[in-house]
Order: structure tokens, then sequence, then C-alpha cells
């Protein structure tokens, strides 16, 4: 069994990415992210790493699995067939592959997440 240790949500072990992720479109203010993926299986179907937001939204649709934990930040997530539902510091939270919505960060967020590519 292999076990790898990140460093911290405040400090990552690797560089982070600054450009918007693919399949998120700013629709809202000059939002801005980075993401640190600290672990990538080898098939690149499981990653695991940090990821911070400056406010604004985004137009998302997910084509994967995230489990999510805020470590600080408050976003409310809208998806066209729920109510919309916000999430605070200290929340976990999983989005299932499917959500097709808006992602509106409303402080700076900064989580921890492990997504399955499906």
């Amino acid at each position: 069994m292999a076990i790898k240790k990140f460093g911290n949500y405040k400090a990552p072990t690797v560089a982070p990415i600054t450009e918007d992720l693919d399949w998120w479109h700013p629709v809202e203010g000059s939002p801005t992210m980075k993401t640190w993926i600290e672990h990538q299986s080898e098939d690149g179907k499981f990653l695991t790493g940090y990821w911070e937001a400056t406010p604004g939204s985004y137009r998302v649709k997910y084509e994967v699995d995230e489990f999510i934990q805020f470590f600080e930040g408050k976003a409310t997530l809208i998806d066209k067939d729920q109510e919309p539902r916000t999430f605070v510091a200290g929340d976990v939270f999983f989005i299932e592959a499917g959500f097709d919505g808006i992602w509106k960060t409303e402080e700076t967020v900064r989580k921890t997440f492990a997504i399955r590519v499906r």
C-alpha cells in the first residue's frame, strides 16, 4: 500500500494550475481559480488536491464525481433541477456527475477535493 502525504490547504506541495478548468465558464464577475493536483492515478481517472476560487460565478457541467471539504469561504450551487444549496467553511459534500448549473463563489473558497472521472 502506498501512502502519500500532501501539504495543507495553505501550503500545497505542488505548483498550481492557474487557468480556469475546461468545463468552467465565467458568467458573472471576474472569478479566478487555482487548482493544485496533489495526486493523480496512473489511468488519470482519480485526482485529489486543493482548489481555490475568488468571488464570481461560473457555469459548469460536471462529468465527474467530486467529494469536497471546504476549509474557507462560501459558495452557492444552483442546479437546474434543484433548489440552490449554500456551503460554507467546514462543510463536506458530494457533487455527482450530471450537475449542470451555476457555481457562485460568494467568499473566496479554499477546499480539498477527490475527483473520480467516469
